[in-house]
């Protein structure tokens, strides 16, 4: 009886993972450069969806990065819904962390670590994230690849007792003129 209920747990754990496996990823360019990408002016556009697919928030977000004089990037994000609500502007702080990253945020319960893979960066942390009248402490599996210079997506996989229970899919695209970025994907 034991061994079918070990068994059984173990089938239940592993379909909580993530599709996504890094070593896809090592070998592939651009490169991401997570500093470089975010200098600057980036524009980015996301939905987020529940477990069942059903469409939950459609967001715009303006960024506004810098590096710090203590070397840390800035990230000064505002939000706006055409659909939902949530979070209006966070403030996220990162640091490189040997050959990863460290971030945090205020509205962030976690640091957040960053390991890259080539072209992607895989992003994890967790937030008390607000639902009606209550709280839930989800971890968000973040995976953003880069397309060039000017171009990133981000699929996250938001989890709560290690089932995937809503997923946030963003485009961004930084518009700095002094990388060649002036609108559309490139």
């Amino acid at each position: 009886m034991n061994k079918v209920f070990l068994l059984i747990a173990m089938l239940l754990l592993s379909g909580c993972q993530s599709a996504v496996q890094s070593d896809e990823y090592q070998n592939m360019t651009p490169k991401i450069d997570v500093y470089n990408f975010f200098d600057g002016r980036v524009h980015a556009w996301g939905i987020v969806q529940n477990r069942n697919g059903e469409l939950v928030q459609r967001f715009k977000v303006n960024i506004n990065g810098s590096v710090d004089g203590d070397g840390r990037l800035v990230l000064d994000e505002k939000f706006s819904y055409g659909y939902g609500d949530g979070v209006k502007h966070r403030v996220w702080t990162i640091s490189k962390n040997g050959s990863g990253y460290e971030g945090s945020a205020p509205d962030i319960a976690t640091t957040a670590i960053g390991t890259t893979y080539g072209n992607a960066l895989r992003w994890q942390y967790e937030m008390d994230l607000p639902v009606d009248d209550t709280t839930y402490r989800v971890v968000f599996d973040d995976w953003m690849w880069a397309f060039d210079n000017c171009s990133l997506m981000n699929r996250s996989y938001i989890k709560k007792f290690g089932f995937v229970v809503a997923e946030v899919t963003i485009f961004m695209q930084n518009t700095g003129a002094n990388r060649g970025c002036t609108g559309g994907l490139h």
